[in-house]
């Protein structure tokens, strides 16, 4: 068989290995089929909320199964009518079979990025958070980088952006920011972001063009929807109300509409100023507020399946740093997952999905880059 088609296999291979994998093919088999049997129970629309539940699970069990076995299957009828054309010596068809393979290697791409995809709250829409790390000017510009990316990101996407939150910085940037992503799979696909962003280049701001590094925190939690019951009693909450600061007219800044929340128990804090009105802040904070409780449950319980679960590896995304260097050639690279951009301008303007293929890919799998640290 030609490299050429030799390597769209092993791209397939690889594809469909790691979705076998991250989805569990035999437990998955297994639950598609218990699924299928309570399916088929009447009684079980007795209860239509479990019934949606239900439902909702086998669809993407039974998507994510077909997906592979229907590429399995084109793979190996493609493979053989390769064979057969080379015995033959037909290199027409040989080259309509090779272009074929390349097809179907881009399609296992994209129905792995799917696979992965098919967490409980990935479907959701998303909060981004982005607040600058000390550093000052150089922190917040770097924090300003990253709202632009994510929305110029989103909008590429066709997904809708909105600004619940916002602090300027001081001479440039942003102090700290939130958005709220709407659209399929924001969640799913925003999540492999939470943790620590570095950003090694020769700073602007600085006269004598000294290399600077800066940090900035991001934390994106899943849109918590009505039928997810979450449970927050008045005793465990401190709600504050101020005035808005920043630019938003006289209203905005002379009334006290901005609204901060404390959740006690768990030391987790809301705010939200972007509306005039008091009423909506608060109800835009109490949303914020149950997704950052519904996203730690989702912590807990991860933990608790990594650890009856030897086989899958916690690599603690909290705590990862996506580093982007700004080289004398003007390439990214991201030291987390080893991907390099040589158009800057693109990757800084949102156009991201390459590196959130290979941090989704490698939350799979649990595989680091080998790279070397810039500083």
């Amino acid at each position: 068989m030609r490299a050429e088609a030799q390597a769209h296999v092993e791209k397939i291979n690889a594809a469909m290995a790691l979705v076998r994998r991250f989805i569990d093919w035999d437990r998955a088999l297994r639950r598609l089929d218990e699924l299928n049997a309570r399916v088929e129970d009447p009684s079980l629309w007795n209860d239509p909320k479990q019934a949606q539940a239900i439902m909702s699970e086998r669809r993407r069990l039974d998507e994510s199964i077909n997906a592979v076995k229907t590429i399995e299957k084109d793979r190996d009828g493609t493979i053989e009518l390769i064979e057969l054309a080379e015995m033959e010596g037909d290199t027409a068809i040989e080259d309509e079979a090779v272009e074929s393979l390349g097809a179907l290697a881009a399609r296992s791409e994209i129905d792995k990025i799917k696979a992965l995809l098919a967490g409980e709250a990935d479907g959701n829409n998303a909060f981004i958070e982005i607040n600058a790390g000390a550093g000052g000017t150089e922190s917040q510009d770097w924090a300003g980088m990253l709202q632009r990316m994510y929305t110029r990101w989103a909008e590429r996407r066709g997904l809708k952006v909105e600004l619940i939150d916002f602090h300027d910085g001081e001479q440039a940037g942003i102090k700290s920011a939130t958005l709220l992503v709407k659209g399929e799979n924001a969640f799913g696909w925003a999540k492999t972001e939470s943790g620590v962003h570095r950003l090694v280049r020769i700073s602007p701001y600085d006269s004598a063009a000294r290399r600077h590094t800066s940090f900035s925190s991001v934390w994106v939690y899943p849109e918590v929807d009505d039928d997810i019951d979450i449970q927050i009693e008045d005793k465990d909450l401190r709600i504050d109300t101020y005035r808005a600061s920043g630019a938003g007219g006289q209203h905005v800044n002379r009334t006290d509409s901005a609204v901060r929340i404390v959740h006690l128990p768990t030391n987790i804090v809301v705010q939200s100023q972007d509306d005039r009105s008091q009423h909506k802040n608060r109800e835009t904070a109490f949303k914020r507020l149950r997704a950052k409780l519904y996203e730690r449950e989702l912590q807990i319980r991860e933990a608790k399946a990594n650890a009856e679960n030897a086989t899958k590896t916690d690599i603690g995304w909290g705590h990862q740093i996506r580093s982007y260097v700004l080289q004398p050639y003007q390439m990214v690279k991201d030291l987390r997952t080893g991907v390099t951009s040589t158009a800057p301008d693109e990757v800084l303007d949102g156009a991201l999905d390459p590196f959130m293929a290979a941090a989704l890919s490698q939350r799979v799998t649990g595989e680091t880059a080998d790279v070397e640290d810039v500083d």
